[in-house]
């Protein structure tokens, strides 16, 4: 039995949704709204920000339900148009502008939490810059290649290979505790 976004759509309840019936969107909200709050919550890391981008997710999705094709599953397509809300909410905010910058970088590996105080999975993807996290979730655990990474965060390529590098090189030193002693990282390793 597949979770999450892979669960099927009943065709019956995608018909009906179509149409506009309010029972047909509350179905698909049961379905696929945890898998969409799980998504944004991870990427974001705070809750009434998942929260908005479900909301929002919801209220497009309402919007382009005529406008599916139906040439990938549902869930699929419903996961992109949670991710692309996601990204577009990590650029949007100003609180990261900047965040990505190799001086930022050395100044957060200075003032890292040693890894001996917090060494779950959690706390070592929030010590993460949302746009790193954004990368290795979307990367590592959801599956998107660099390209389409690409085009979500539209940079280059090569823009999410290094964001992915550094942040998987960060995540590895917490993880060993190699961070606790201010080793900086250097950001022109390739």
């Amino acid at each position: 039995m597949r979770t999450g976004f892979g669960q099927a759509l009943d065709p019956a309840v995608l018909n009906r949704a179509r149409r506009g019936d309010r029972a047909a969107f509350k179905a698909i909200y049961l379905l696929y709204g945890r898998s969409c709050y799980n998504l944004a919550l991870r990427v974001l890391g705070e809750s009434a920000a998942a929260e908005d981008i479900v909301h929002d997710v919801f209220l497009r999705m309402m919007d382009a339900l005529p406008g599916f094709r139906g040439e990938a599953p549902f869930g699929a397509w419903l996961k992109r148009m949670t991710a692309n809300a996601t990204i577009d909410a990590v650029r949007r905010d100003r609180r990261f502008s900047g965040i990505d910058d190799p001086a930022w970088l050395d100044d957060a590996a200075a003032d890292a939490t040693p890894a001996d105080v917090a060494v779950d999975a959690w706390s070592l993807l929030m010590s993460l810059s949302p746009r790193s996290r954004a990368v290795v979730l979307l990367h590592e655990l959801e599956g998107y290649t660099h390209k389409e990474l690409s085009q979500l965060f539209g940079q280059s390529e090569s823009y999410s290979k290094s964001l992915l590098a550094r942040a998987l090189r960060r995540l590895g030193r917490f993880g060993q505790g190699g961070d606790e002693d201010g080793e900086r990282e250097n950001v022109n390793d390739g």
